[in-house]
């Protein structure tokens, strides 16, 4: 039986084909893998607050609230915390940074009952009883297990997750909607 010969033209363009394919596949598959090794993310994953690596452990500690009575990290309760660490004496920007966290609570919306704010220290002068907020006894311990909570640039943030771990620290001065954003992104996670 006699087959007819290959015709060169439509070998060639199938091999061409071929290459195509591999190189749409293999080469979009090593951009994104060296995208991934550059560090480069889309602005729309990336957090606005430091991720602490590793992060600060806070589970043995047992901070006291103003009252005295033990606060419990409850972990089966999903809630997350923002921890402000002021130094003593702080008056007209503690009193600032307050307000401005409690507006980034109330824009949480239905979620704002699963998380509270942690006021390590006196409250400013003045400040109002916000449902949200919680007032630690100051406890030279778990100021220190914050990191760099001493900054002379000013107070920094802080977020805790449900279990006690401190995983992200926003610098003095941060904009209040990074942080609302990065916390509404963690309730999504269940």
């Amino acid at each position: 039986m006699n087959l007819p010969a290959p015709d060169p033209a439509r070998t060639r363009r199938g091999r061409l084909m071929l290459v195509a394919l591999f190189l749409l596949f293999f080469g979009s598959a090593a951009g994104a893998g060296l995208l991934r090794l550059s560090g480069w993310m889309p602005a729309g994953l990336k957090n606005h607050g430091e991720l602490l690596q590793p992060p600060a452990d806070l589970r043995e500690m047992r901070p006291l609230l103003a009252d005295g009575t033990p606060y419990e990290w409850n972990p089966a309760s999903r809630t997350w915390r923002i921890a402000v660490a002021p130094p003593a004496g702080c008056a007209a920007d503690c009193g600032h940074l307050l307000a401005e966290l409690d507006k980034v609570w109330r824009l949480f919306g239905h979620n704002a009952d699963k998380v509270e704010i942690l006021w390590l220290g006196a409250l400013p002068p003045g400040a109002p009883a916000l449902t949200e907020l919680r007032p630690l006894r100051d406890d030279g311990t778990l100021r220190a297990a914050l990191p760099r909570a001493d900054d002379p640039a000013g107070i920094p943030l802080y977020v805790i997750d449900p279990n006690g771990f401190v995983i992200l620290r926003y610098p003095p001065q941060a904009d209040p909607a990074g942080i609302r954003t990065d916390v509404a992104r963690l309730l999504k996670l269940k």
